[in-house]
């Protein structure tokens, strides 16, 4: 998972991309990078680390010119290297830097493409410079001294009909101006907006509508799948869909915990979308109390993301909503860490218990999700060590019982806690009294709710319904291996290490 930001403004644009990727940065923890240019000149700053800690006065100073583009990035294909760091830079044609977030399914097979056909060489394992490559190639096609937008929207129709998977897209072009662009099923998110200016409008994409409020820009609307959108360097805004098959199927997963809840995602405002799962798993809870004398005390969320939907769940329960846990926020987030011993270390000393909220009482602590189980298995002890007299357990989303192939990086499949067995088995193992899971037609009612117009929504974690149409046991297999715990390990420690995959063929 990554975030994303692209601006053309009137003025230097270094800050205001350093602000957008700030308010970005619960979308990638790992990795930051910028790019602008001015005069026919690329300034480029990456490297491993939090947005604050890569870009110092120094390098702020370099980065200098009136548009360019930003990101945030979780490791979610290759390594953690700063090679692979975002953007990513080519020089022919024209210069052109490229921030991605999401993941190509075809990826392996395209890199062989371009080396073999395209004639083009690339420097790392990451999908998105596999994408960056296309990309180029496509728009060299048209072969003009200066691209017009009908030539870079040709070259995106050449893009969707190449690539396979999610991406959100922001793009530089030199001396050209900014490119956006989303994959034909709008998987993952992209906005616009417009800032008014003495001088005229200025422009901005990006992740999630947040970054617009921050810096004043007016929300325009998504870029719709399959749809580039070109901004000059003279600040001309130019749109157009594609590709040849659009239909908009976002991923659920955005709602329940990715994106901040004061974003609104393809219409649908991510804070009311936790509130109504709240209020749909408080139903579903009730059910299993028929005469409504339920035992809970009180109601606990596990900071923060699922605060909001523990609240409605309280009020719904007529019982009590408290705060029992502190979050040491300045710890990374603990399903995405690469090692379970890490993220065990991490967890504890991520949370720290309110014993007077515990003692004596039964206890719904309410989670977001549930994925590996190291985190909610360590926060019920929390809780008993605190004095609980039962702790319960609800999750807003169903059981995560697949991988996620388009941009987020939960685990590998065999690393679920979902494998021990069925919810009770569950409960066991995370060591609950009772646990209970959103039902998955109620997180698509909460989410739809916001946009009746969208019909599906992208749920593969949960039901391994994979979209694209394009994955099959043999891409599982491969994946798993990447996202093993070992391997990743072993690949970030050990650079001359390798693991090799065989090219994954195309079955759409």
């Amino acid at each position: 998972m990554c975030g994303i930001v692209g601006i053309v403004a009137r003025s230097d644009v270094n800050q205001d991309l350093y602000d957008a990727l700030t308010v970005l940065q619960h979308r990638g923890q790992d990795a930051a990078g910028i790019v602008t240019t001015d005069g026919g000149k690329v300034h480029l700053r990456k490297d491993n680390g939090l947005v604050r800690d890569v870009f110092q006065d120094r390098h702020m100073q370099r980065l200098k010119g009136r548009y360019g583009i930003g990101h945030v990035r979780y490791p979610t294909a290759g390594t953690s290297s700063s090679a692979e760091a975002q953007p990513m830079y080519v020089n022919s044609p024209y210069g052109i830097a490229l921030g991605h977030n999401g993941n190509l399914t075809n990826a392996e097979r395209l890199r062989a493409e371009v080396f073999r056909d395209d004639l083009r060489h690339m420097n790392t394992d990451s999908d998105s410079e596999v994408l960056l490559n296309v990309f180029a190639h496509e728009l060299l096609q048209e072969k003009r001294l200066r691209a017009a937008p009908d030539d870079i929207f040709r070259a995106v129709a050449g893009v969707h009909r190449r690539c396979q998977g999610a991406y959100s897209v922001v793009a530089v072009i030199v001396g050209i101006g900014v490119v956006g662009f989303r994959d034909p099923l709008g998987i993952r998110p992209l906005v616009l907006g417009r800032r008014e200016h003495p001088a005229g409008p200025e422009y901005m994409l990006a992740s999630e509508s947040v970054a617009l409020d921050l810096l004043g820009y007016e929300l325009i609307g998504d870029v719709a799948p399959g749809e580039a959108v070109v901004i000059t360097d003279s600040g001309e805004l130019y749109r157009q869909v594609c590709a040849e098959r659009t239909r908009l199927v976002p991923c659920i997963f955005e709602h329940v915990y990715f994106a901040r809840p004061d974003s609104i995602m393809d219409g649908v405002s991510v804070y009311k979308a936790r509130l109504r799962m709240g209020e749909y798993l408080a139903e579903q809870i009730l059910e299993h109390y028929p005469d409504g004398r339920h035992d809970i005390d009180v109601v606990i969320p596990i900071p923060e993301t699922s605060r909001t939907c523990a609240m409605p769940l309280a009020h719904r329960l007529d019982t009590k909503f408290r705060e029992g846990f502190v979050k040491n926020r300045y710890i990374a987030r603990t399903f995405i860490m690469p090692g379970q011993e890490e993220r065990q270390r991490s967890v504890r000393h991520k949370f720290n218990s309110i014993p007077l909220e515990f003692k004596d009482k039964t206890v719904l602590l309410v989670d977001d999700s549930i994925v590996r189980g190291t985190t909610i298995a360590r926060i019920v002890q929390m809780a008993r060590d605190a004095g609980a007299k039962k702790v319960y357990v609800a999750s807003a989303a169903p059981i995560v019982k697949f991988p996620n192939v388009y941009g987020i990086d939960l685990a590998a499949a065999e690393e679920f806690v979902a494998q021990v067995g069925d919810v009770e088995a569950i409960a066991r193992e995370i060591g609950a009294d009772w646990l209970i899971y959103q039902r998955l037609g109620d997180l698509v009612k909460a989410a739809r709710e916001g946009n009746p117009s969208i019909q599906h929504f992208e749920c593969s974690v949960f039901d391994g319904n994979y979209v694209t149409g394009d994955i099959d046991d043999s891409y599982l297999k491969r994946l798993s291996l990447r996202r093993n715990d070992a391997i990743k390990q072993r690949r970030d420690t050990d650079p001359q290490w390798e693991i090799s995959f065989p090219e994954l063929h195309n079955h759409a």
